[in-house]
């Protein structure tokens, strides 16, 4: 059966009306007669990625912060909806009672946990046949501990050696058998670009077509587009080829001038690309800047995102 927030994802943001739904949004309910008020869905909704405060997290930055507490840092941000990384709480996803601990805290606070960024646990395109199998094994507690946080997908990562078309052969193997185990438990397995060939759009794309399953897409990053420290691939480009099988979006930030805006990304020709692919779900901050702290980069950034899908609504 499908669950229930990826109906209402499915369903592209549509407003349910009616006396019910009114009250629920604390309007009044319409009367006999009248016609019911609705409120248009906004462009793309908000979220923050974990990466964010990873200094904060690892004790070099202050004030510390829990990775428990990391739902009510980003409600402390007005941002209603999280991206985890496994690397914060690396030993604990088949630890049932911490999970259920993480998951109290962010329903607590009106918090969507979204996904779970994965990494280190080996190459899903592994040359070697039995270390290919093993990374896909060891994914598969993301994959559960997903579905008890009631995310919708993991992240990881198209690693590969060798040509790059024999690279796109096995990563596309590795996804698929991953996202088999995903279908069990309703859980999306999407990939970013994260360096080496991965940063090349094009063979991103042609390997997400190759691995063809349904649960399988992309988390297309706005700044992760350095194949080698040789060769960096067009980031507007590169998001035009992953956006038709996004399933998530990260909003990469670094710094940013007086006026507001991102100084190496222009947000508004990258959100236009979001947008103009079909995309309305969330786009998540994912601030990894020195010029300002942890949580200016993120109020900079959130700011950045209200004014461009303000104008973008015009």
């Amino acid at each position: 059966m499908m669950k229930r927030r990826r109906f209402l994802k499915i369903a592209g943001g549509a407003v349910v009306l009616g006396a019910a739904s009114s009250v629920a949004r604390g309007q009044p309910a319409p009367q006999e007669g009248e016609k019911p008020t609705t409120r248009p869905a906004p462009l793309f909704s908000i979220s923050l990625a974990q990466w964010s405060l990873h200094r904060r997290l690892r004790g070099t930055a202050e004030p510390a912060l829990d990775h428990l507490d990391f739902a009510k840092a980003a409600r402390g941000h007005d941002i209603d909806a999280i991206e985890y990384v496994n690397s914060f709480f690396k030993q604990r996803a088949r630890d049932e009672d911490y999970l259920a601990e993480m998951k109290k805290r962010a329903e607590d606070e009106g918090v969507e946990s979204l996904l779970i960024m994965c990494d280190g646990e080996g190459m899903l395109g592994d040359p070697d046949g039995t270390a290919r199998a093993q990374a896909v094994e060891n994914h598969r507690q993301w994959i559960e501990a997903a579905a008890t946080l009631g995310c919708h997908s993991i992240r990881v990562n198209a690693a590969s050696r060798g040509e790059p078309d024999e690279q796109a052969r096995l990563a596309a193997d590795g996804l698929a058998r991953l996202a088999a185990i995903g279908a069990e438990h309703e859980i999306d397995v999407i990939v970013e670009n994260h360096g080496g060939l991965s940063s090349n759009g094009a063979w991103l794309a042609g390997v997400i077509r190759r691995a063809d399953h349904p649960r399988v897409g992309t988390l297309p990053d706005f700044g992760n587009f350095r194949i080698s420290a040789e060769e960096t691939y067009d980031r507007y480009q590169g998001v035009t080829e992953l956006m038709p099988f996004a399933r998530a979006v990260s909003a990469k930030s670094y710094a940013f001038d007086d006026a507001g805006n991102e100084t190496t990304i222009d947000y508004e020709r990258m959100m236009r690309i979001v947008i103009a692919a079909g995309y309305h779900g969330h786009v998540g901050i994912e601030y990894e800047g020195g010029e300002l702290s942890e949580d200016e980069g993120i109020r900079a950034t959130r700011t950045l995102l209200h004014r461009v899908r303000t104008e973008l609504a015009k």
